[in-house]
């Protein structure tokens, strides 16, 4: 399995699963046909609703002798309701205890978006926090206490513009070790993943193979669908593959993480496999062409009238 590492030498494997839109009741069946599969990285949040039940296939997993826990990269998310300094280790504490672990190999914060304490997702503007208003410098160091206390191994961010990366890097002790962002072929981010590579900062890819699968009031009219597109439906035939694996196998080679989902066990085993397939340069200069800075995920539902966020300051584009 193809790795990340990290400045203290712990290894990430670049291939992992997803759990973002696995709805109760098939996530826990994954996780453990995961792990007997073979993978040994599982990206979690408590937004996803289902870390309870990620928790108790871990723990049987673990208590069966499948994998043991330093075998085992855990990730999950800091929501954007607990970005005040003394809510971050209660947030961090009811995730180790939904997974039924005593640390976390990387703690992400979510989204560089703040909303009010009692509330998961805002439905009126006073819900919201202005960005300038709750540094986020502050929420880095309550992180970087996480890290000193044990409860996490390393800190880092996801849904961050280069813009924002930058502040963080110029005013943090510890600097972010990984920024999880969208990325695919119809999404590039060429100047992050250059940002990223010069600044020591790993990055993970989500919606990998574009969510088709997440829910309506997310997706826009006539959306390219990336799985059918044509250059890499011809590459995954040159290859005897499928368009899928062409994608995640593309975002290795890039020398990024992939996290894609699946709660089937023929994808779950069938995903896995494309570390095992070496794209050619002629494959990877035909994706490159791909680029439309098209976003599945536009974070557009921060920004409706009377948010503080907008596109342009989310994005910083």
């Amino acid at each position: 399995m193809p790795v990340l590492r990290f400045k203290n030498n712990d290894l990430m494997p670049a291939l992992g699963l997803g759990t973002w839109k696995s709805e109760p009741g098939a996530v826990y069946t994954a996780v453990k046909d995961a792990l007997k599969a073979g993978y040994r990285h599982i990206d979690c949040a408590p937004i996803y609703g289902n870390e309870a039940e990620i928790g108790k296939a871990l723990h049987e997993s673990f208590q069966s002798k499948v994998i043991s826990r330093s075998k085992l990269w855990i990730t999950s998310k800091l929501w954007n309701n607990a970005h005040a300094p003394e809510d971050v280790q209660p947030a961090l504490e009811r995730t180790l205890a939904d997974l039924q672990l005593e640390y976390l190999d990387l703690f992400l914060i979510h989204w560089p978006v703040h909303i009010i304490k009692d509330q998961l997702y805002p439905s009126k503007p006073e819900h919201y926090i202005a960005f300038d208003q709750l540094p986020i410098t502050e929420t880095w160091k309550a992180m970087e206490a996480l890290v000193d206390k044990g409860l996490c191994r390393h800190i880092g961010v996801s849904n961050f513009s280069v813009t924002k990366l930058a502040m963080l890097m110029e005013n943090s002790r510890l600097k972010p070790a990984m920024n999880q962002i969208e990325l695919h072929p119809y999404l590039q981010q060429h100047a992050m993943l250059e940002y990223c590579q010069a600044n020591d900062i790993h990055l993970t890819a989500y919606a990998p193979l574009g969510s088709a699968d997440r829910p309506a009031a997310l997706k826009a009219t006539d959306e390219p669908v990336l799985l059918e597109d044509p250059i890499i439906a011809q590459i995954a035939k040159n290859h005897g593959v499928t368009s899928a694996q062409v994608l995640i196998s593309w975002a290795i080679n890039r020398g990024t993480a992939v996290i894609p989902k699946s709660v089937k066990i023929s994808r779950i085993i069938q995903n896995l496999e494309a570390r095992n397939l070496t794209l050619t340069l002629t494959d990877m200069n035909m994706i490159n062409e791909l680029d439309r800075n098209r976003r599945y995920v536009s974070g557009d539902f921060w920004a409706p009238a009377g948010s503080p966020y907008t596109l342009a300051n989310l994005w910083d584009e």
